[in-house]
């Protein structure tokens, strides 16, 4: 069971007033650009301390334990859009955790903490036109020139893309090595032979920047790799870790306010001679998918427990992650539904959570690459 103390919950207000005050307002605007300012959104979240919660304090991060990033995601959650929340979780979990564990003192002042304050915009560069879930596969360079890595390759799908100030970027700087030649190098978007190639259009998420980025010749010191050359793969994997769990804390955040609305409309719809809350169907279907939320809830939670002991949480994490994906695509439709024609409408919540939730299946491990880890994990190889 989760242990929320005081502080925490003082900690979750911080944060649900930030979400209420800071993105709801301005949500459909951003949604209709195609883009959020990151650079005035980040600097408020970092004045309030909400884009490092565990890291060292010494480089500007909180220095507190997991169940404030818990907090910190599932108020997330409870925004008017999704894309906003994924950016700020890059920023927070999955473009800055390998930094802020193996970078050096020079790297984490010049990136971790500027980063942590808001005022630079960072974004994790992975993917691939050819290389998606199979991340063993990418293709992109890093080679060696002295003191320089010069970078060749190509990214996509790539979040904050247009607006980041640097990338996580992982590479192969020993292209024999297969998985084992890979490193993860910070990349300053300002340097020249860097550019966006295109700004993608997508079915949801509309407010979050996704951009496919090009390197041609891009050179950046040595300095600027993460921990050990060779290392990136692990390095990675690591960090997606730590994507998987946010990814999870704010989809719960997000199902059980899109419960609360949906119960909230059915009260007050009429239909049938009475509310249509008083329709047993939907009562149970409800009362089902609660179950399903607090089944999740409890996993999750286990996980973010381990992760405050120190244990390897992969099999929690990869769980919670699988079960979160196919879990708001269900609640997401089931609100629809019960919203009717309304709940189809450009204008109407649902829709908007309906394009949206359909993300976390895919991002971050595809549910098929969930799967794949689940069968090795629980001894299902022949």
């Amino acid at each position: 069971m989760a242990r929320f103390t005081a502080e925490h919950q003082i900690f979750r207000q911080t944060v649900r007033e930030f979400v209420e005050k800071e993105i709801n307002p301005y949500a459909d605007e951003w949604e209709a650009a195609g883009t959020f300012p990151a650079h005035e959104l980040f600097r408020k979240a970092g004045s309030l301390g909400l884009l490092g919660v565990e890291y060292d304090p010494a480089y500007g991060g909180g220095g507190a334990d997991h169940w404030y990033t818990v907090v910190l995601g599932e108020e997330l959650g409870r925004a008017d859009c999704g894309g906003v929340p994924m950016a700020i979780n890059v920023q927070t979990d999955m473009a800055t955790p390998a930094l802020a564990k193996h970078g050096s003192h020079e790297l984490k002042k010049a990136y971790l903490e500027p980063a942590l304050r808001g005022e630079l915009v960072a974004s994790i560069a992975v993917t691939e036109p050819d290389a998606g879930s199979d991340v063993a596969s990418i293709r992109t360079t890093a080679r060696r020139d002295g003191d320089e890595y010069v970078i060749n390759g190509s990214k996509i799908y790539i979040t904050n893309g247009t607006q980041a100030d640097f990338l996580t970027l992982l590479a192969r700087t020993s292209p024999e090595a297969g998985y084992r030649g890979m490193s993860l190098i910070i990349v300053p978007t300002d340097r020249p032979g860097f550019r966006v190639a295109r700004k993608l259009r997508k079915l949801g998420n509309h407010s979050s920047d996704t951009a496919e980025l090009v390197f041609e010749d891009v050179r950046v010191p040595v300095t600027n790799r993460i921990g050990e050359e060779g290392q990136g793969f692990y390095l990675q994997m690591e960090q997606f870790q730590k994507e998987r769990l946010i990814a999870v804390y704010t989809a719960l955040g997000g199902l059980q306010r899109a419960m609360e609305r949906t119960v909230a409309y059915l009260r007050e719809r009429k239909a049938f001679g009475g509310p249509l809350l008083g329709m047993q169907y939907i009562q149970y279907t409800l009362a089902e998918l609660q179950v399903e939320i607090e089944s999740l809830r409890q996993l999750a939670y286990a996980a973010a427990e381990g992760v405050v002991a120190g244990e390897n949480v992969t099999r929690l994490a990869t769980m919670a992650k699988f079960k979160a994906g196919r879990l708001v695509r269900r609640a997401a439709d089931t609100c629809l539904q019960f919203h009717g024609g309304a709940g189809y409408m450009e204008e109407m919540w649902t829709s908007r959570y309906f394009r949206d939730s359909r993300l976390l299946g895919i991002g971050g491990g595809a549910d098929e690459v969930m799967l794949r880890v689940l069968v090795k994990t629980e001894g299902l190889e022949v």
